[in-house]
């Protein structure tokens, strides 16, 4: 069901934590499915990732998801990580199974949210709003027993 990628990277997190001094955070998450994930971005004034933690509540696939986002986001430009997209998170973990996709698109919208957060702190011109986080929540409106 899981790739080996998934599973080591649910098994062996990494990125796990936060970042105290953070320059940006983002939360998102839906308590109907019970998935939310917390990350905390450190960005250099040129706009680098230098470090990144995160935490998740929810299932393996969405802890895998939110692994691998960091460690595809750090030592990246703000602009470079405006366009990581779910699919290319779950692609990076050689797939996920289609009810799990859901968990992608939790790990894509923490970013967004934190870059957001991180363009309302600094008032750099980075072209995302509110309404990049306006997604359907068709995604999160799922039965966790149905999946396992």
């Amino acid at each position: 069901m899981y790739t080996e990628k998934v599973m080591d990277h649910f098994t062996n997190p990494r990125n796990v934590g936060e970042i105290p001094d953070a320059d940006a955070v983002g939360e998102v998450g839906n308590m109907k499915c019970g998935d939310i994930m917390k990350l905390y971005l450190k960005i250099t004034d040129d706009g680098v990732i230098e470090d990144v933690k995160f935490k998740t509540f929810g299932c393996g696939a969405a802890i895998a998801t939110s692994s691998m986002s960091t460690e595809l986001i750090k030592g990246k430009t703000v602009e470079e990580c405006l366009k990581l997209t779910n699919s290319a998170i779950a692609e990076a973990l050689d797939g996920l199974p289609p009810v799990k996709m859901h968990c992608s698109v939790l790990a894509e919208e923490a970013l967004k949210s934190a870059l957001l957060d991180y363009k309302k702190r600094t008032g750099k011109d980075i072209p995302i709003s509110e309404e990049d986080l306006k997604g359907d929540d068709d995604h999160h409106d799922h039965d966790h027993d149905c999946e396992e």
